[in-house]
């Protein structure tokens, strides 16, 4: 099946009552939502095209580019920025009524979002390089250097910034190819309007809202919930996903040496196995 799997082949576009959603889909079995993380240029098949090939053997596969990013609707202080409803959407537009999800980063809010405020349409809940916000112990004061790279990047996508940013979210340097920040840079070109939407968004202090309510819900959550995080995240600390780990109670914690922000892509291989296993086991 690996064989055949490529960006074109699993390409659609979904309408939904407020989106069009892009989607890239393989396999059969099981869905399993794999959600990408913010940045310029992020797409779903461009965080977890390492991992679709693998875990399609024996799951469904839809990787979601979210409105914003990508093929995807525009959305912004105008619009509107409600990343679940947008995924609650898609549900419905696919006909699926029980999923796993799989989030990095921002997707791993996502997921925590539709956990907390739609659970029964959730089946299992995976993040990497996530976590629960809160009061900080071990992290460091202000953004972090993977974030004030992100803000920068958005305002000016220059390759230099693109090669920056993707050097930051991995901890071995031959996994930040000048090919990856091409292709992000180009994702990112392609729709400049979502660029400049995301910081209107950011600076509105509109972009975490939805996330901080659904953490707060989280406590009392009966989902299987496995938190990944990479020990050397330069962009979002691994003490959120302790945070995590302690706040959710059905959750166990995974935590990995020599792995930055996007586990799914340093340690593709233990990843797959790490998900598969999860979802076969829970």
């Amino acid at each position: 099946m690996s064989e055949t799997i490529t960006y074109d082949s699993t390409y659609r576009i979904v309408d939904t009552a407020d989106y069009q959603i892009q989607v890239n889909e393989a396999g059969e079995g099981h869905p399993i939502f794999m959600i990408h993380g913010t940045g310029p240029g992020a797409t779903g098949w461009s965080n977890f095209e390492a991992n679709i090939p693998d875990l399609s053997n024996s799951f469904r596969c839809i990787a979601v580019t979210m409105p914003g990013w990508g093929d995807s609707s525009p959305q912004s202080v105008r619009t509107g920025r409600d990343q679940g409803r947008a995924m609650l959407q898609l549900m419905d537009a696919m006909g699926i009524d029980r999923a796993a999800f799989v989030g990095n980063s921002m997707g791993g809010g996502i997921g925590m979002v539709m956990a907390a405020e739609h659970p029964s349409r959730v089946s299992h809940l995976i993040t990497m390089g996530a976590g629960i916000y809160g009061v900080n112990v071990m992290t460091p004061a202000a953004l972090s250097e993977g974030l004030r790279s992100i803000f920068e990047t958005y305002k000016d996508p220059s390759p230099e910034n693109f090669q920056h940013l993707v050097e930051i979210m991995c901890f071995d340097p031959s996994y930040a190819t000048p090919e990856l920040a091409k292709k992000r840079s180009e994702a990112a070109l392609r729709n400049p309007e979502h660029l400049t939407n995301w910081l209107d968004v950011m600076n509105s202090g509109g972009g975490a809202t939805g996330f901080l309510e659904a953490a707060a819900k989280m406590s009392v959550s009966k989902i299987p919930t496995l938190v990944i995080h990479g020990r050397d995240d330069r962009t979002v600390h691994f003490e959120g996903s302790m945070r995590a780990n302690a706040t959710i109670p059905n959750s166990r914690l995974v935590l990995l040496n020599r792995c930055g922000h996007w586990a799914q892509l340093e340690h593709a291989s233990e990843f797959n196995g790490l998900v598969s296993n999860f979802l076969k086991t829970h």
